[in-house]
């Protein structure tokens, strides 16, 4: 005799719903992620202060995203998994500052940049925890709530456009922001961490390519982050050119060079997460429920 599970209570079901899962979950993350901002304006110059502001608030973020998974998705929070996941977010460091240094060379070699002269180290500091900040917070909002119950309810190329739209054009809220930039973050970067998180089935990868990119692009380079405000870096690098080619106020996620490189490799962990049979298709392509994807092996 084949044992039925007994279904889940009404209350329950209307929780999961995927509109109110999405609103459920992102609204106390998009807090954490306003409050660690905020506290990192309070904190500055203060190291200690704003390393503990960013780990509590990663900390509660992570709490939450576990808390909800468990509670009332009832599933393993497998995407948060530390293994392999740590491996991936030190393979997503490598890689994220690989290429936006990528970016840079290519530029100074095209004549649009170049390196006047280095400041001291100890300029790097403050960009570790804002990067480390957004790297973890905006991974699990964008792709942890956002991408992933949107890939389950609609699939996971609509997922793709719908999270990078919404990553891209949230950056519109920073002082120096554009139109261009943020259409160029939506594709770039949105495809890129969309396809980490589709093709390994965590959060990992993306979060190490955000958190490098983002102090590569800050700490190492003097880059303006996504048209927020500029500091200095450990290289003085100056670009001059077309804003399509150098970005402009925006910095160089508007640049031209950056989003083909990090489109390019977007789109080739796409091709591998396709290969892999991990494309997930809408619920009206679906004959009955699809168990949820298992992560990706080692």
């Amino acid at each position: 005799m084949t044992d039925h599970a007994e279904p889940a209570p009404l209350w329950l079901r209307i929780l999961q719903f995927p509109p109110i899962r999405l609103f459920l979950l992102g609204y106390p993350l998009f807090y954490c992620l306003g409050f660690s901002n905020a506290f990192l304006d309070l904190t500055k110059g203060v190291h200690l202060a704003a390393a503990f502001a960013v780990a509590g608030m990663v900390a509660l973020a992570m709490w939450i995203y576990v808390g909800f998974g468990r509670f009332i998705e009832r599933r393993e929070v497998s995407d948060l998994a530390l293994s392999p996941g740590l491996k991936e977010l030190g393979i997503g460091m490598v890689v994220g500052a690989g290429l936006y240094t990528l970016g840079v060379l290519v530029l100074i070699v095209l004549g649009y940049g170049r390196i006047e002269g280095m400041n001291p180290v100890v300029v790097m500091i403050p960009a570790l925890y804002q990067a480390c900040s957004a790297g973890f917070l905006e991974e699990m909002l964008f792709r942890g709530a956002l991408y992933r119950i949107v890939e389950e309810w609609l699939g996971s190329w609509i997922s793709v456009v719908v999270s990078s739209v919404v990553f891209g054009f949230v950056h519109l809220m920073n002082p120096d922001a554009t139109l261009t930039g943020a259409i160029f973050i939506s594709i770039e970067a949105g495809l890129l961490l969309a396809a980490a998180y589709m093709l390994t089935r965590r959060l990992w990868l993306g979060i190490g390519f955000h958190i490098a990119w983002n102090y590569t692009q800050s700490a190492v380079f003097g880059g303006v982050v996504s048209g927020s405000i500029a500091q200095p870096g450990l290289f003085r690098t100056v670009f001059t050119g077309p804003d399509l080619m150098t970005g402009g106020g925006f910095g160089l996620e508007a640049s031209l060079v950056p989003c083909i490189i990090a489109t390019s490799a977007g789109a080739y962990l796409a091709y591998k997460a396709v290969q892999r049979g991990h494309v997930v298709q809408p619920f009206w392509s679906r004959a009955g429920d699809v168990p949820a994807l298992r992560p990706a092996s080692a």
